[in-house]
């Protein structure tokens, strides 16, 4: 007879967001040790890591923290979303965006490299493949920095974590710049800008997109005088809809972002929006 219960199976599910019949046949051979069956798990995850290899993990969480004037924001994926809400893999995640902060790293090979307790993130990373049974990968790390800084976290189902991160860092400080800051961080999260201002619009993007509208004004018959016009208003469109002060405000589409800086008497500096998988 089985030495463990159900409440045993699912104390460790929840602890290795392992599927259920490895757990069981974990907890099998070790006699219902939970802390034995753990290191079996661990054990059996570690041999089959190569084979983890070439799968894909495009379900996760990003997580972030504003210290001190610097905002630092990082995508961890998994292969599930039953892993993805697992209380190992957010504890993961948050020990990965605490060694992007200390570290100061701005990219993944960097953060890779960091130690943590005497170990790699990147060895962390094979571990808790391990530990999961699946694939985990470290995606993209953000870090910007500004006298305030907002970073909000969005869920798209209240039965996972955050999937989608925004920082916002402007040149102020004070009430209006927090509140504009985070207004403008929610706004983003939804419309989802490129770029920040028409100067960080590669010049070679505008004039695609400006060849693109005058090739398809002529496709539509529209006359030669009229060109210049026309052409000039759907290149306007695009920075509205990919540029961030452009873009007409979430909260009221009557004024652009640009003008809710004016109006806290801040100017932005830089934005990070990361999406889990996209």
């Amino acid at each position: 007879m089985a030495n463990y219960t159900t409440a045993d199976i699912k104390a460790l599910r929840e602890r290795t967001g392992a599927g259920m019949m490895d757990v069981k046949k974990a907890l099998d051979e070790a006699n219902g040790d939970a802390d034995k069956a753990m290191e079996i798990i661990r054990i059996k995850g570690l041999k089959g890591a190569t084979k983890r290899e070439g799968r894909s993990a495009v379900e996760g969480l990003i997580a972030a923290t504003v210290e001190n004037g610097v905002g630092v924001m990082v995508e961890v994926n998994c292969e599930t979303d039953f892993v993805a809400k697992a209380d190992r893999f957010v504890a993961f995640a948050d020990k990965v965006l605490q060694a992007a902060v200390s570290s100061g790293a701005t990219d993944v090979d960097a953060l890779l490299e960091v130690e943590v307790d005497g170990q790699k993130i990147n060895d962390l990373l094979t571990e808790e493949g391990a530990v999961l049974g699946e694939k985990v990968a470290i995606r993209r790390v953000a870090r910007v920095e500004g006298a305030t800084v907002d970073a909000y976290l969005h869920k798209t189902s209240k039965d996972l974590p955050a999937q989608v991160g925004v920082l916002v860092a402007v040149d102020g400080e004070g009430e209006q710049a927090f509140d504009a800051a985070h207004d403008v961080a929610v706004h983003t999260a939804a419309m989802a800008p490129t770029y920040l201002t028409r100067e960080d619009v590669p010049a070679e993007k505008v004039e695609d997109e400006r060849r693109i509208a005058d090739e398809t004004a002529r496709a539509e018959g529209k006359p030669e005088q009229a060109l210049p016009k026309i052409v000039e208003g759907r290149l306007t469109g695009f920075f509205k809809e990919n540029v961030l002060v452009d873009q007409p405000f979430a909260k009221d589409p009557k004024q652009s972002v640009g003008k809710v800086f004016e109006a806290a008497g801040v100017k932005p500096v830089a934005f990070a929006r990361f999406r889990v998988g996209a």
